[in-house]
């Protein structure tokens, strides 16, 4: 059994987001909050908390990936009529220990602009028929 085998999403990410696709390394979801065009890229390493803990080529896969997320969150912006201004990428980790990271797309006009996102008001769940056509179109080859 290799160690991907082994992967198992922290079970904090199903309260908050929607599994979207497998890439080369992680687990994509969207997040469940409308205020914002939100992916989270897992990677599918059992155990790790740290970027520093990938394997130097899953470094520069995550790396990889995280253009194509930003990619991904500039298109779901346009598909809600919101484009996004500035991209955010983060690796905190603060509350679910399991390594992650956010790209999530800005505007000078969201809801909690210029603070972060974490601990600003509270997530508004994308409604289920626009949720369902933005997962469709992150599944759909670029």
């Amino acid at each position: 059994m290799g160690i991907a085998d082994e992967f198992r999403a922290d079970a904090a990410f199903e309260s908050g987001s929607v599994e979207v696709a497998d890439w080369a390394l992680s687990q994509v979801r969207l997040q469940d909050d409308a205020r914002f065009p939100w992916l989270i890229l897992i990677p599918r390493r059992a155990g790790l908390t740290e970027l520093d803990e990938l394997e130097p080529s899953d470094l520069s896969m995550l790396m990889s990936e995280v253009l194509i997320a930003g990619d991904a969150v500039r298109a779901l912006g346009r598909m809600i009529d919101r484009p996004v201004e500035k991209l955010n990428v983060a690796a905190l980790g603060n509350v679910t220990a399991q390594l992650h990271v956010h790209v999530i797309g800005r505007r000078a006009d969201d809801p909690v602009w210029p603070d972060p996102v974490w601990g600003r008001g509270s997530a508004v769940p994308w409604a289920p028929d626009l949720r369902e056509t933005l997962i469709q179109a992150l599944r759909r080859p670029a």
